[in-house]
């Protein structure tokens, strides 16, 4: 495959910002804070996801008459704080990565759950949006992630072979949607291991962004 060949799109939440575990943690404390049991596990089979699908994924395990809206609004206000006084920290290797591949011409999409108005601003914030030449969110979507919609939408935005696309993901959800949408999976785990499915799916598997950019590397010459 020649290097003019290849495009990335990347997941964002877990994946190029340490997110999953500041959510994680405001989910626990609004939950502690009204005695909500098994937060933990609910939030586990919500990564990946969008907000549609999540507010199913809880009324699933707690029922419909779960006020998810004021407990959703509670966990946003508590991360938001956290995140205006100690900012939203960076993957490791994460500018680096998207700097060498920035630098060899290679394509970026990026593809979040996360509604594309927040994605565009904590990019921006963080000074990593100029990389990207299509951002794609969550809500511009009727199917979250585990779906491929996500990645064909992203995909055909940049004009790019989904088979000749790498996918770099944290979460299960979405491994599992950019398989489906025939993208190269690549995961760098985060919250939950790679389980034997996962390593099934992905053309590889790593610990941290720098190894992507090392696996790169290799691929581009």
């Amino acid at each position: 495959m020649r290097q003019s060949d290849i495009s990335v799109i990347f997941d964002m939440d877990g994946t190029i910002f340490d997110t999953e575990r500041l959510v994680l943690d405001c989910w626990e404390q609004v939950g502690e804070r009204h005695g909500i049991l098994g937060i933990r596990e609910v939030f586990m089979h919500c990564i990946g996801t969008n907000n549609v699908r999540t507010q199913e994924i809880v009324y699933e395990h707690y029922g419909n008459d779960f006020p998810y809206e004021k407990f959703r609004g509670e966990s946003s206000v508590l991360f938001h704080e956290i995140a205006g006084t100690q900012g939203i920290p960076v993957k490791p290797g994460a500018a680096e990565l998207l700097k060498y591949l920035s630098e060899e011409k290679v394509p970026l999409g990026l593809a979040s759950s996360t509604r594309l108005a927040v994605v565009t601003q904590e990019l921006q914030e963080a000074g990593l949006y100029d990389y990207f030449h299509v951002v794609v969110g969550g809500d511009l979507l009727k199917n979250s992630k585990p779906a491929p919609d996500i990645y064909m939408m992203t995909c055909r935005r940049m004009g790019a072979l989904p088979e000749n696309t790498y996918a770099v993901e944290d979460s299960y959800n979405g491994i599992r949607s950019a398989h489906s949408a025939c993208l190269r999976p690549i995961m760098v785990p985060d919250l939950m291991p790679a389980t034997e499915e996962m390593r099934n799916l992905s053309v590889a598997v790593f610990e941290d962004l720098f190894q992507v950019k090392e696996y790169f590397a290799t691929i581009l010459g």
